[in-house]
């Protein structure tokens, strides 16, 4: 058998003893140690005593010769925590809190621990040991942790040694007691990696006494100590050796960045903390993550890890030049790759070079303003131009910011810039503008977008060669008629102004079929017969426009004040754009909603093959049939299912009227009876519109109010036809009455013609009855 002690210190009157046993198996006797228990029992009341502060019984107990004052008995501990708390881009605040766990712990350790000194004293005289190392460290760092600096003296004069010292003043920093870590780092048993340590520690946590005194007490401001380094934005958690100044940094420590820059740290000081590397040849920037890219700086850190207010840049920036570089760039251009805003205004106050381009092995040059616009960073950018930087630059191939937006896709940048006054018919290298920058990267409908806000918000944009870019002529091709409107107010724009084709802005509108934008430039005194380098006028250009009808009604509408004609198939252009208010304005005026066009076809059918659902339901509400057909043999159904790929809501509108009609007008049905036990004889079937009734003859019994309609058989029905060979017969369709009575029909056109009498069953009865008579479909 095998025989576990309890673990004890070992020393003192209740030692441990040998004891003997023979092993079951073997026959060999094997030694394990047994706890004198009334020693142990003893000792565990000193301490619990120490723990309660009971003097009496901590007397009673240190007069027994029995007791252990080494002891370490298991005990319930209240102690100190100190615990950072992350805070974004601003200081990491240090908050104490009082953790409660089970331990080991002697007497000194707890009488350390409650500060009382008198029985500190009376246990060392009792031949306490001072360096006793328990899972929560040493009397000393208890004490530390506590603040009992009267404690602490005591147990430096008993001879606490290096050990016990150097965690001591570790703990001092981390919980900032200044005058404990001055009368730790006074013992000289502080090794200087130590004080290092403790330096950089009570740096990172913003200990500034602490590092004062660590700093008059000897500790070396620049030396480095690994530590876990934590950010919340950017995110940060990383071991690394740094200095006090970088850990200061980090966690966003002004009073301590202060204090040791008037210490004359280091500023030069390298860390590799940076989540950004840079490719020096060629200039591309690579997110690596955090603690991944090249080491730099104190400068570069404060960046990086700005704190809100700017007051650590601007203290770190009293010693370093904001337009040094490293790798080819500077803090600014820094700031703006971190996306930190306030970093970049602070930088600019304090005289960053916003001109200054990146430079590169290859000879690749931008500068702040094209990389912000090429990350899209526009609070950034506005700063950049609030400063006064040059709007129209140039990279090293000739592109101008705007350039950049349209070809990386920035269009709150393209905003700012177009607001700026950034010229938008400047061209690249390559002959590239920036429309045709937004073009090449399939971004044309963003970059118009952006543009005519601006025009919009009643700025021009600036344009040096109107051959390039012209404002109305941009608003006019875009069909912008708010952009328009608001360029006509300005006296300096010419209405009628050609490009180098000879186009004019209402040429555009015709010729890509703005018709509202066309009708603003007539109405506004644009010239209509000018001609175009082809010899065509904007009335040409719209009658070869597929929605020329429209033009023709502007050119109407404008006859009544000027003397002019026009009007052609407006109702069959209107349903085919899907312009409801058009179509809807044009069936108010009585245009024939079944007329065929020069191909054929209808209004509905125009509508059903582009898919506009809600056109069809207008046109069939104005009287347009369903059933027409082109020469070719097309319907308006059959055209919306061939576009399916436009969605459903067409053909449903049609299926929905061709299922009215089919019910309301009626047919031909074979009806089944007793659920198929019976003979099926001849029915005319139909429905009464007014009552939502479904009627096969005279009889209350033939007049019924449906509940449900599906097609197919039900499962009796199926059993009692099995054996005539009709369970199944295409064109089958069964209702369920009011009285629950089931009734089976066949109609001639199979499964589409039984499910156009089913669809027509629930439209009528829904429509009649409202929600109460809703007609379901069977499980």
């Amino acid at each position: 058998m095998t025989v576990f002690a309890h673990s004890m210190s070992v020393g003192g009157a209740g030692g441990v003893v040998a004891v003997a046993v023979k092993a079951a198996a073997g026959g060999r006797q094997q030694v394990h140690p047994v706890t004198d228990y009334a020693a142990a029992e003893a000792s565990q009341r000193l301490v619990e005593a120490a723990q309660c502060g009971d003097s009496r019984a901590i007397a009673e107990c240190l007069a027994d010769p029995a007791v252990d004052v080494n002891y370490a008995g298991a005990v319930c501990l209240r102690g100190r925590r100190a615990v950072v708390v992350l805070r974004e881009e601003a200081t990491d605040e240090v908050i104490e809190e009082h953790e409660e766990l089970r331990t080991d712990a002697s007497a000194l350790f707890l009488a350390a621990h409650a500060g009382d000194l008198a029985l500190v004293r009376k246990l060392l005289e009792k031949g306490a040991d001072v360096n006793q190392k328990l899972f929560r460290g040493y009397a000393i760092t208890a004490a530390v942790r506590e603040g009992q600096s009267e404690v602490v003296e005591a147990l430096l004069k008993a001879g606490a040694s290096q050990p016990a010292c150097e965690e001591a003043v570790v703990e001092a920093s981390l919980h900032g007691r200044a005058r404990l870590a001055e009368l730790l780092m006074g013992s000289d048993l502080v090794r200087p990696r130590v004080a290092a340590r403790a330096l950089v520690l009570a740096a990172s946590r913003g200990f500034t006494d602490v590092v004062d005194t660590l700093i008059k007490c000897g500790a070396d401001a620049n030396a480095t100590s690994r530590l876990l380094l934590r950010s919340m934005k950017p995110a940060l958690h990383t071991d690394v050796d740094c200095t006090a100044l970088i850990a200061a940094i980090v966690s966003r420590q002004v009073s301590v960045v202060r204090r040791l820059l008037q210490a004359g740290v280091r500023k030069d000081a390298k860390v590799r903390l940076g989540a950004w590397s840079w490719d020096s040849a060629t200039g591309e920037e690579f997110r690596v993550g955090a603690g991944l890219a090249e080491p730099y700086s104190a400068a570069w850190c404060a960046v990086e890890y700005f704190e809100s207010s700017g007051a650590i840049l601007r203290l770190v920036l009293q010693h370093y030049s904001p337009n040094a570089l490293h790798h080819g760039r500077t803090l600014l251009h820094h700031a703006i790759l971190c996306a930190n805003l306030r970093a970049v205004d602070t930088l600019l106050a304090c005289g960053a070079d916003f001109e200054l381009p990146v430079k590169t092995g290859r000879k690749v040059e931008f500068q702040p303003i094209h990389l912000a616009a090429r990350l899209g960073l526009a609070p950034i950018l506005q700063s950049l131009i609030d400063k006064g930087c040059d709007l129209n630059s140039r990279t090293e191939i000739g592109e101008t910011a705007l350039m950049l937006c349209a070809r990386y896709k920035r269009d709150n940048c393209l905003r700012v810039l177009v607001s700026a006054g950034a010229d938008l018919s400047l061209v690249s290298s390559a002959g590239v503008s920036a429309a045709k920058a937004a073009a090449s990267s399939h971004w044309s409908i963003n970059f118009q977008r952006a543009v005519l806000d601006v025009i919009r918000s009643r700025t021009i944009p600036r344009s040096s060669n109107p051959y390039v870019f012209s404002p109305v002529m941009f608003a006019a091709q875009c069909g912008d008629v708010g952009s328009v409107e608001a360029l006509l107010t300005r006296p300096d724009i010419d209405i009628d102004a050609q490009d180098e084709n000879g186009c004019s802005p209402v040429m555009a509108a015709a010729k890509e079929g703005h018709v509202n934008v066309f009708r603003v430039l007539v109405f506004a005194g644009a010239n209509v017969k000018l001609c175009n380098k082809a010899g065509e006028t904007a009335i040409d250009l719209s009658r070869s426009n597929e929605n020329r009808d429209l033009f023709e009604q502007v050119m109407l509408d404008f006859t009544l004040e000027k003397g002019n004609a026009g009007g052609f198939y407006a109702l069959h252009f209107a349903a085919r754009r899907g312009d409801m208010a058009a179509v809807r304005l044009l069936t108010r005026r009585g245009c024939d909603v079944n007329s065929m066009d020069g191909e054929g076809y209808t209004s509905l059918m125009l509508a059903a093959r582009e898919g506009h659902g809600e056109v069809c339901e207008l046109l069939i509400l104005s009287g347009a049939k369903c059933d027409l057909k082109t020469h070719r043999g097309e319907t308006a159904l059959s055209l919306a299912r061939a576009n399916t790929k436009l969605g459903m809501e067409a053909e449903n509108a049609i299926l929905d009227e061709l299922a009215r009609l089919q019910v309301l007008q009626g047919g031909h049905v074979k009806k089944h009876t007793k659920s198929g036990k019976g003979s099926p004889h001849e029915k005319v079937l139909g429905m009464v519109a007014a009552a939502g009734v479904l009627r096969w003859g005279k009889g209350s019994r033939r007049n019924v109010v449906c509940v449900e309609a599906e097609v197919g058989a039900s499962s009796a029905f199926q059993r009692n036809r099995r054996g005539k060979g009709d369970a199944y017969e295409p064109g089958l369709f069964r209702v369920v009455t009011a009285r629950k009575r089931e009734v089976h029909f066949v109609c001639s056109g199979g499964e589409e013609a039984a499910k156009l009498w089913v669809r027509g069953i629930r439209l009528v009865t829904r429509g009649t009855l409202g929600k109460g008579g809703n007609v379901v479909a069977s499980s």
